[in-house]
């Protein structure tokens, strides 16, 4: 697994927004976190895709909350960010998934499933309300 940049900015674009009264937009988002608005402008419009925020046009447009903080899990929002499930290892949720056809017979499948189990209780577990 690994976190890359968009996730990151996401987590942190998201606790910003959810701090705010009104829509925030890409261009503050973007200056106040240092990042590229083009870059920031896609992670924030898969999160509207999916739900977790809410789009507004216009002059006062940007983004806010769709859900309640204490509804929007850590992982919904890195998975996509990541536009994939967050997984230890590309086999860890399931031995059929093994690359190199060793499934069953793995001796580190057993291992690397326990710790996907328990990453994925941690982040489906901590909410946004929770980093607020």
């Amino acid at each position: 697994m690994l976190l890359t940049k968009a996730s990151e900015y996401a987590l942190l674009s998201v606790v910003l927004i959810a701090r705010q009264s009104a829509p925030e937009d890409v261009d503050t988002l973007a200056r106040r976190l240092n990042i590229s608005r083009s870059f920031l402008a896609k992670i924030l419009q898969s999160l509207a895709r999916e739900g977790i925020l809410k789009s507004y046009k216009g002059a006062k447009g940007g983004f806010a909350l769709n859900k309640d903080a204490s509804e929007i899990s850590v992982r919904d929002i890195i998975e996509v960010a990541e536009k994939k499930p967050l997984n230890v290892f590309e086999c860890a949720s399931s031995s059929d998934a093994c690359p190199t056809g060793k499934g069953d017979f793995c001796m580190i499948w057993p291992f690397l499933n326990k710790f996907q189990h328990k990453m994925d209780e941690f982040f489906e577990g901590l909410t946004l309300q929770d980093i607020l």
